[in-house]
């Protein structure tokens, strides 16, 4: 059980740095070039990206996992991630509101809150979202005495 944590953390980093791109990216887009307010633009990045890393670890970072409907494990993904982004937003909120720069560039600021919710949002994958899949035990008919 154990043994595979090094292994999830490195696939989970590695949906975190997809996640990342699709994060900054679109909330860069959105402030820049339809000028949108960073502070909104952020909840629809974060949606996109929060559903990018979810199609991500369900394949390579937790592929032996799970075990509830299609619907039911995204839902369960994604309460987990919004306990993470929480942390992850107020950095960020933080961060876009005392600096005119990164205003301007709010794919600063999604990298800043990236990190203090990274921990959180692994556990609750790993722990919540995608739980280990409990091992069924057949059992043996009952002899009448």
């Amino acid at each position: 059980m154990w043994r595979r944590i090094p292994r999830q953390l490195f696939w989970f980093g590695v949906g975190g740095a997809v996640g990342f791109v699709v994060d900054a990216g679109i909330v860069q887009l959105l402030v820049s070039k339809a000028d949108a307010n960073p502070y909104i633009a952020r909840l629809f990045s974060f949606f996109c990206a929060a559903c990018s890393t979810w199609l991500f670890n369900r394949r390579y970072t937790f592929p032996d996992r799970g075990g509830h409907t299609l619907f039911g494990e995204w839902t369960r993904y994604m309460t987990a991630m919004s306990m993470g982004f929480a942390l992850n937003y107020a950095t960020y909120a933080l961060v876009v509101f005392y600096s005119d720069f990164v205003h301007r560039w709010p794919s600063i600021a999604v990298a800043a809150g990236s990190l203090p919710g990274s921990l959180v949002n692994f556990m609750g994958a790993r722990q919540w979202a995608f739980p280990r899949r409990r091992k069924v035990v057949a059992e043996e008919p009952k002899k009448a005495a």
